[in-house]
């Protein structure tokens, strides 16, 4: 496929006329393709690490689609495309696959719809006033999100004493366009790692393995970059929820990956550094297993 921003025809049936009408497919490399009405998917193994994608998604409910006063591409550019991808070596993930731009897992109930520009990084996302209904809608999709959670973070607890999530996002680095300098490197590591919610001395050697792992490989010639809270703070609602439910026994972990593996203007992914990502993180599990088999 040339680009990410292609289009599918879809038909479309008006008494006995038959329509075509060009949708955009945003490419995705999951595979097989998850059904039109999925929330999320969830794989389950046999080790304490957890890995999420829940900004991975971008479908909407079909009776929203034409409130919006954002297109696809613009939502596309705020996503976490292929983050569902560099997680595929670990055993145990979810992934969320409705889009931010109907309900953001990862903001609280209060804020988890954009209802305002300064919500969404200034974007006008709605054409026309949502109702009370459909905001409840979207609304009941969160909290239906965080009780699976908790429930399957229980049963994680419940076989192996503690486990470690590792919360996969990335971020923009060109917001002043496709051709523009980039964010200096200075303010904009390749993996910013988050931890203000976490009791950091409790977790600091999990933390420092996992940084320590991921600084140690290199990608096109380049040891990667890797930081903690400078890009992000690991803020999310999913690590508070986490480290509030489980304080002794869950360390949630932010893994925010800079979008070099992608070009974050066309959604077009590098597929041979998200190859590399991926085996990166896949071997940062045993890493993780042994940290926590040692922890008193």
């Amino acid at each position: 496929m040339g680009s990410a921003m292609s289009a599918y025809l879809r038909k479309t049936t008006y008494g006995r006329e038959v329509a075509f009408e060009r949708a955009f497919l945003p490419r995705t490399l999951i595979t097989p393709p998850v059904a039109p009405g999925a929330l999320w998917t969830i794989e389950r193994g046999t080790s304490p690490v957890i890995a999420t994608a829940i900004h991975e998604g971008h479908s909407v409910r079909q009776n929203i689609q034409d409130l919006y006063a954002l297109d696809d591409q613009d939502r596309l550019r705020e996503e976490d495309p292929y983050t569902e991808f560099t997680a595929r070596g670990v055993p145990n993930r979810i992934v969320f696959h409705r889009s931010r731009f109907e309900v953001d897992i990862n903001r609280n109930r209060a804020g988890a719809i954009y209802l305002k520009p300064e919500q969404a990084w200034g974007l006008n996302v709605w054409a026309k006033e949502l109702s009370k209904d459909e905001i409840e809608a979207s609304l009941k999709t969160h909290d239906a999100y965080y009780d699976m959670l908790l429930a399957f973070l229980t049963g994680i607890e419940r076989q192996f004493g503690r486990f470690v999530v590792l919360d996969m996002h990335s971020y923009n680095h060109r917001r002043a366009g496709p051709t523009a300098p980039s964010t200096p490197q200075e303010q904009a590591p390749d993996i910013n790692i988050g931890t203000s919610s976490m009791d950091r001395d409790r977790w600091a050697p999990v933390v420092e393995a996992l940084i320590a792992h991921f600084a140690s490989h290199s990608i096109n010639g380049r040891f990667l970059d890797v930081r903690e809270n400078v890009a992000f703070q690991g803020k999310g609602e999913q690590t508070r929820f986490i480290h509030a439910h489980f304080p002794v026994t869950g360390c949630a972990i932010a893994v925010e990956f800079k979008k070099f593996f992608m070009d974050e203007w066309t959604g077009e992914p590098d597929t041979a550094v998200l190859d590399q990502l991926r085996a990166i993180v896949a071997t940062a599990v045993p890493v993780l297993e042994e940290i926590l088999a040692s922890q008193p």
